[in-house]
């Protein structure tokens, strides 16, 4: 390679002259060479340009520069520019193939694209499942617009309640500066869609608060019909003109002249009934003993009581049975690797924390990989309905931290262990890290990136 032609194209590339970069790194190569980094900064360029077809093709010589690794980076930038070049089955083709990289960085880039890939095959189940791993990375800076895409695929799979809960979701994980008026207002099309008209309002009506984001025809028409089915609710609570007409004549209220003991519906007792004025002060205290029992039936107060308790109980069990699905137990995640280390540290036998489908082998090894008198600093974990995994910092009785990933599986409405392992590459992963970031800069959606 011509290391002078090379470092020039560098510096082009470095400059934003993609023409240029393009030239001299494509001179830099001897005939049948094969180098990793000149492809790379070759395919970046191109995609610059918008020269997709090009771009594609540079990335996938880069790939057969085995000695340059980066299999994630370059396969992910490959099949953005397959994606952009109009060939998405081909494009989740190498998105996967980035997805194989487990040494690779930034995987929500390649879940991001391959839930765009998927939609664009008419796939929405999962292209859902891609944008769902994108949101749950760690590593992905904006989870929000993962999951504003993870709610357009509910809708079309019809199902607007879970992409309600997306979008509220997306709005919890937004950016403070970052405009919620898109979403809100997709919120809002998942409530109409679901026949929740008043909470619809309420989100277009967010939306459209400081006048800066457009409707289009479908929000509009939404929010005209959610408006509407409002409007008719109201209109219905409101009285008659009858009903106005008796009340400002002094008939409000229920009262009715011909039945003025309302719920008895009896008619006042004649003057001429004696027998009426002849009663004994008992005789009234048991009649309002009666007309009161005849009150409280018609007020329904016992069935009342009977729906607050059957509401109470159905939003209870509502809300357990969503925090057993986000992956939330009791005891929880955390608790229980307290405990599993604890109990190391006590000499209590440690099987009761295993779960009962790890062989006996495996479980010596979680015994033995488990550290006594540590102290945990801080646990991480990322939850899922039946499967967890924890990273967990320990400070070890020699002054030293040790960092551990535990993978655990659901056990009831608690949490067993499957597996414990030590990260004792962390020092190598950053060295490894630092010297990839040192290469080329890395773009954004859209555009692609290196490292």
């Amino acid at each position: 390679m011509n290391q002078q032609t090379y470092e020039a194209g560098k510096a082009a590339y470095q400059q934003g002259d993609w023409l240029t970069a393009v030239d001299r790194l494509s001179q830099a190569k001897d005939p049948g060479e094969v180098s990793g980094p000149v492809d790379h900064l070759v395919g970046n360029s191109y995609m610059k340009l918008g020269q997709y077809e090009a771009a594609a093709a540079a990335y996938e010589s880069a790939l057969r520069d085995t000695a340059y690794g980066k299999v994630g980076p370059l396969s992910c930038n490959r099949g953005r520019a397959l994606l952009a070049a109009g060939h998405p089955a081909e494009a989740v083709s190498a998105l996967t193939q980035a997805l194989s990289d487990t040494s690779y960085a930034t995987p929500y880039k390649a879940h991001m694209a391959l839930g765009t890939a998927y939609e664009r095959l008419g796939d929405p189940r999962n292209a859902g499942i891609a944008y769902r791993n994108a949101a749950i990375d760690e590593s992905n800076p904006n989870p929000s617009s993962a999951l504003c895409d993870l709610g357009g695929c509910f809708m079309q799979l019809g199902r607007p309640i879970d992409a309600v809960e997306a979008y509220r979701t997306a709005l919890d994980f937004s950016a403070p500066l970052q405009s919620q008026n898109q979403v809100y207002c997709d919120l809002g099309l998942a409530y109409v869609a679901a026949n929740r008209m008043s909470e619809a309002v309420d989100a277009f009506d967010h939306a459209t608060a400081d006048g800066t984001l457009v409707l289009s025809p479908e929000a509009q028409a939404s929010y005209d019909a959610a408006r509407k089915a409002m409007a008719a609710i109201v209109s219905k609570k409101r009285p008659s003109d009858t009903d106005a007409l008796l009340a400002a004549a002094g008939y409000g209220g229920g009262y009715d002249p011909l039945d003025p003991t309302g719920a008895s519906g009896e008619l006042m007792p004649s003057a001429d009934d004696t027998g009426f004025f002849s009663v004994s002060e008992e005789d009234l205290v048991e009649q309002d003993k009666k007309e009161r029992k005849i009150r409280r039936k018609h007020n329904h107060s016992g069935l009342k009581v009977f729906i607050t308790i059957l509401v109470i109980l159905v939003v209870a069990l509502g809300a357990a049975g969503f925090a057993y699905y986000r992956g939330y137990g009791w005891p929880t995640q955390e608790a229980v690797i307290e405990q599993l280390f604890d109990a190391k540290t006590s000499g209590e036998d440690l099987g009761s924390f295993i779960a009962a489908s790890v062989p006996a082998s495996d479980a010596a090894t979680i015994e033995s990989t488990v550290p006594t008198g540590a102290t945990i600093k801080s646990t991480e974990v990322d939850r899922s309905m039946t499967e967890s995994t924890a990273t967990v910092s320990a400070a070890l009785p020699t002054g030293d931290t040790q960092t551990y990933t535990i993978s655990l599986v659901r056990d009831g409405i608690s949490w067993k262990v499957t597996s414990v392992t030590s990260d004792d590459a962390s020092s190598t992963a950053d060295s490894s890290s630092a010297t990839s970031s040192s290469g080329v800069t890395t773009t954004t959606t859209g555009t692609a990136s290196q490292g």
